[in-house]
């Protein structure tokens, strides 16, 4: 009997102190692919016939594509656009096309290389630039009617804006390129400043929350059946 307690001690000694596993996430160098302008939400700035993209490597596997800067959220996660890979083959074609095209932004886990799409309500690829400040997306953002350009503040976890305000009215296919620029931060006061083209800067005071963002760690991982 003591022989077997003391196994059993042993075997829970030994699983208690194995290693945990370490993941190695990172982005990989840059490369140009061609860029379709066809089709794309996302549109093109003009001229642009190419798009930079990145790989997102974990544990030394491409486990997706990126475009654009990432930006740090915390030691444990960034966010980054996506970068789409899409089939463009027509029924008929005897060969393979493949198009690139911009993606949505994604959270990715340092820790355990887990990515999911960010919720960003009133986004619209066409007209929305993302600014980002600590944990806090500010942006152009279109109405579900796509008739009213909004100010938008939106703190990544959180369920609401921390800011959605009506900027003026917006027509789709008679708008300004680009629509608005890129949102201004500042620190103290807390405060986001809008500028639509051709319109008068406008800044709205944000109240600060506490940070919403939930990190896995890599025991959750581990619980859950990732490997």
């Amino acid at each position: 009997m003591r022989r077997v307690f003391l196994f059993f001690f042993l075997m829970v000694s030994v699983a208690v102190a194995a290693p945990r596993k370490v993941h190695v996430i990172a982005l990989g160098a840059a490369r140009t692919v061609p860029y379709s302008r066809e089709g794309d939400p996302a549109g093109a700035r003009t001229g642009e016939k190419i798009l930079r993209v990145r790989p997102l490597i974990v544990d030394g596997q491409v486990k997706d594509w990126t475009t654009g800067e990432a930006h740090d959220l915390t030691d444990r996660s960034f966010v980054v656009r996506r970068a789409l890979r899409l089939n463009d083959v027509l029924p008929g074609d005897k060969h393979e096309h493949w198009v690139w095209q911009r993606g949505p932004w994604i959270l990715v886990n340092r820790v355990n290389g887990h990515a999911q799409p960010l919720k960003l309500p009133d986004y619209d690829p066409v007209v929305s630039q993302l600014s980002w400040f600590r944990d806090y997306a500010a942006y152009c953002g279109v109405s579900a009617s796509g008739k009213s350009l909004y100010a938008v503040v939106m703190q990544v976890g959180a369920r609401k804006p921390a800011l959605a305000k009506k900027l003026g009215s917006y027509d789709a296919e008679h708008h300004p390129d680009p629509v608005c620029a890129p949102v201004g931060w500042q620190r103290e006061p807390f405060r986001a400043s809008f500028q639509p083209t051709g319109a008068a800067a406008t800044s709205f005071d944000i109240v600060p929350g506490s940070a919403v963002l939930v990190e896995e760690s890599a025991d959750e991982e581990e619980k859950s059946g990732g490997k």
